[in-house]
């Protein structure tokens, strides 16, 4: 980045110099001609002129050479001083000061080029910040952080009132989180909360949950994503224990698992009388209405438990959490 110059701007009045001017000037006073020309005028006879040409030409060998690398700042008469405060300054610099100006800017710049440091030093050195930061990524604008849904998780007895509110989702892990609010519930808790955590169908999880802790087995999977239309094109080849969902945040509809792990805002609390949270969702997501179809599974609980939700507009606003 350009950084103002050292150099200091000499003052207009110090650079009035007896050279020649282009365009010539109309007037020029008596204290600005030359030795010869005021010894002629002085007189016109020839052994004056003799006698003042002699005179000139000691003091023109008297005065020492100029040094082409030194700043010569001419001595202005007072009576010139005088006539300029008159008549309106000059800006334009003689060719001789304009070639010492550019000399001494580059040898500044070679002096600051040899100083200035070999590898130019990186903006998080003293910065709390890790190096490289992650960003999180999402594919649809309905499925980001901040993002939130509302509707019903629907059993053969009751229907209860369900909100989710995403805080965190990353494509590339394939995995996102979040809070799940369900109302009504039990008579002793009439809000609950839980936090969930999310697994992405893709690469890097399939459709076989391959988690004994979470009481499913390949035969309950695939009932469970059976139920869903947008499942059924796939169902031939998610039986295979090889099968990856490729190219998955392109496609219309992204499946998902969502486990919850605890309650908020105390996580201590492992078990209520009413209530269990230790199963979790099959669920089906489309990118294109921003809708959510899922299947509650508990092996102790009643089973295909609906779950409905639809996106709440927010009008584009969003927020974003990274965890460190």
């Amino acid at each position: 980045m350009p950084t103002p110059s050292d150099l200091t701007l000499s003052n207009p009045l110090d650079q009035v110099t007896p050279r020649p001017t282009c365009p010539p000037e109309q007037s020029t006073p008596p204290s600005a001609q030359s030795p010869l020309i005021a010894a002629a005028s002085l007189t016109d006879r020839p052994e004056d002129a003799a006698q003042a040409s002699d005179h000139s030409d000691r003091t023109l060998l008297s005065t020492p050479p100029v040094d082409a690398d030194r700043h010569v700042t001419p001595v202005a008469h007072p009576k010139r001083m005088d006539i300029d405060d008159e008549a309106p300054l000059r800006d334009t610099p003689s060719p001789l000061s304009n070639s010492e100006d550019a000399s001494e800017c580059d040898q500044r710049s070679a002096q600051s080029h040899t100083t200035a440091p070999s590898t130019p030093s990186s903006g998080f050195e003293g910065s709390p910040w890790p190096r490289e930061r992650f960003l999180p990524n999402s594919t649809s604008s309905f499925l980001r952080p901040g993002s939130k849904f509302r509707g019903t998780q629907q059993s053969d007895r009751q229907v209860y009132d369900v909100q989710v509110e995403i805080q965190y989702v990353d494509m590339e892990e394939h995995c996102l989180c979040g809070y799940l609010r369900i109302q009504g519930l039990t008579d002793d808790h009439p809000t609950l909360t839980t936090y969930f955590e999310g697994e992405i169908i893709g690469t890097k999880h399939t459709f076989q949950t391959n988690k004994p802790e979470w009481g499913s087995n390949e035969k309950v999977d695939m009932q469970h994503w059976g139920r869903f239309p947008a499942w059924k094109p796939l169902a031939k080849q998610a039986k295979r224990s090889d099968f990856t969902y490729k190219n998955f945040a392109q496609r219309e509809n992204l499946f998902m698992r969502w486990k919850e792990h605890f309650l908020v805002p105390d996580h201590t609390v492992r078990t209520i009388s009413g209530a269990s949270f230790e199963g979790f969702y099959y669920i089906c997501f489309s990118q294109v209405t921003g809708k959510i179809n899922g299947i509650y599974f508990h092996a102790k609980s009643e089973k295909f438990q609906q779950l409905e939700l639809e996106h709440v507009d927010d009008h584009g606003c969003m927020g974003a959490i990274e965890f460190r």
